[in-house]
Formats: C-alpha cells, sequence, structure tokens
C-alpha cells in the first residue's frame, strides 16, 4: 500500500503528530510507500497563494493523489481542524480521494471537540471523493501526555483504538499486494509487446 500522512498541525512536536506517527508506525509491516506532509514544512507563500507549479506543493498534492490510503491528522480549534489543514486540502484536486481509505485523527483539549470531525472535517473529505472512511480516533490532551524526554505520548487505550480502526487495512493487504504484482507483470508484459525504439545515434 502506498500510504500518506497529512499533518495539519502549525506546532512541531504536537499531539496530532504524535497520534499520526502511532499509525503510520503501526501500519509499516504493510507499507510499500509512505509520504508525510507536514503542511506547516511546505513554503507558507506557496501554499497561501496556490501556488501548485511550485516543486515541494506539487509533490505533496501528486504524492495525496497516487496514494492508497490517507491519514489526515489535526489539532482541533474552536470545534474546526485547523486552518492550516483547510488550506491545503483546498488545493487538492477535485475528486482527489476517491478510491482511497482514509482515516481522520484528531486531538483536542477535551471530548467536546469530538464532533468536530462528523461535522467539520468528514464532510470536507467526502467532498473530496473520499468514500471509504474509517473510525476517526479522537484524543484528549490528557490522553496524550508528556513523557520527559520520550516527549508526547499517546496513552496505551489511544493506541489501542488506532490499531483498531487500521484492521481492515491489514484484511485487504494480500488484495492490494495482488494488485501490484498483477500491475507489474501486466507492465512488463507490455514492455516486451510494444518495446521503446532505439533512437537513431545522431
Amino acid at each position: 500500500m502506498k500510504i500518506v500522512g497529512i499533518l495539519g498541525s502549525p506546532t512541531a512536536g504536537s499531539r496530532s503528530a504524535s497520534l499520526l506517527g502511532v499509525a503510520l508506525s503501526h501500519l509499516q509491516p504493510i507499507t510499500s510507500r509512505v509520504h508525510l506532509v507536514s503542511i506547516r514544512e511546505l513554503p507558507a507563500e506557496a501554499v497561501v497563494q496556490a501556488q501548485l507549479g511550485h516543486a515541494a506543493l506539487r509533490t505533496a498534492v501528486q504524492a495525496v493523489v497516487e496514494a492508497d490510503v490517507v491519514i489526515v491528522a489535526t489539532p482541533i480549534y474552536k470545534a474546526a481542524y485547523s486552518g492550516l489543514l483547510k488550506v491545503f486540502l483546498d488545493l487538492l484536486p477535485a475528486e482527489a480521494l476517491r478510491g482511497k481509505t482514509v482515516l481522520p485523527l484528531a486531538s483536542g483539549g477535551s471530548v467536546a471537540h469530538l464532533l468536530a470531525l462528523d461535522y467539520a472535517l468528514k464532510p470536507v473529505l467526502s467532498a473530496l471523493g473520499a468514500r471509504d472512511i474509517l473510525d476517526a480516533v479522537f484524543a484528549t490532551d490528557a490522553q496524550i501526555p508528556q513523557h520527559g524526554p520520550l516527549g508526547l505520548v499517546p496513552s496505551a487505550e489511544v493506541r489501542q483504538r488506532v490499531e483498531l480502526t487500521l484492521q481492515p487495512l491489514f484484511e485487504r493487504a494480500d488484495g492490494f499486494a495482488r494488485g501490484e504484482e498483477a500491475a507489474r507483470e501486466r507492465d512488463a508484459l507490455l514492455a516486451r509487446v510494444h518495446p521503446p525504439q532505439l533512437q537513431e545515434a545522431s
């Protein structure tokens, strides 16, 4: 599986980043490629001005388009996902998430922010074509405490919820592997039937 993680936190070492890290780590055994899009690290001017020709922005958008699985992690502010994430999602092509499995992850000060996933983020993901949206995982700040030099670490209960919602991907892993193998065999066959023409020496 080709997996992309989109991190919408404006701060480094955030709780939403720790949630995303747990998910990506858990999926490592069935991942063929992982690409992390940390929006805060993209060129701010290119993002705000929608300069889709900018190399870094073009690479980030293309990674999402080519992914099989997209994991979106964001902090919840004032009952909504981050503005940084909103700006990036607006840059994606129409139907960019169609045919992909999408997992929303979020952190917030209290469980009162939980509904922001259902009423703010999921509708936007659906508008981008997402139909296979896994059960979202929300964690409060208290559930992702600071552990000294280890930084912010989600509690065992939160990690278990992340692993549980990702379980369907492990059940589909064999199908993805067979699909990729079939694609490689098809490409190899086409290359034999239609070999690239050699250029004449000048």
